[in-house]
């Protein structure tokens, strides 16, 4: 297995796992299990090293400008998740503006992961767009139960 296919590879798993571990965090809000979804949500924060090496890799597997700025972006919102709810623990799900914000952050870190899983193929693109809309309808029903 080449550089490129162990790359593609290694995003399309850590695109899933993102995914499912988003999802649980949802889940665990809607069961109001806080310390699971804080726990839950320290995971997701791991994932920042195989996108890190993702980075790292892409110049020898010759990667577009697009999956720099799918991957970059992905990371950009595990960096500001990060500081938000475990640095600076600031309650800013109750503030309209940051809350809009938070959310483009995230749709557009978590949609540009569907195209790192599909550089894997379409048995990996699939799962990862049923995944991400799992996702996205939980995001806003958990929103609407929860206020969260």
């Amino acid at each position: 297995m080449g550089l490129s296919e162990k790359a593609n590879l290694i995003g399309a798993v850590v695109a899933l796992v993102i995914y499912v571990d988003v999802i649980l965090v949802f889940v665990a809000r809607l069961l109001k299990k806080s310390a699971l979804e804080h726990w839950l949500g320290l995971v997701l924060m791991v994932a920042a090293i195989p996108l890190v090496y993702l980075l790292v890799a892409a110049p020898p597997a010759h990667r577009p400008a697009i999956f720099y700025i799918q991957v970059s972006l992905m990371l950009v919102y595990l960096i500001v998740e990060a500081f938000l709810d475990y640095v600076l623990k600031i309650d800013f799900r109750s503030i309209r503006w940051m809350v809009i914000a938070y959310v483009v952050i995230f749709f557009s870190g978590t949609g540009d992961m569907i195209g790192v899983a599909s550089l894997a193929g379409r048995v990996w693109m699939i799962p990862a767009i049923v995944l991400f809309l799992v996702m996205a309808a939980l995001a806003f029903i958990q929103r609407a139960v929860t206020g969260m």
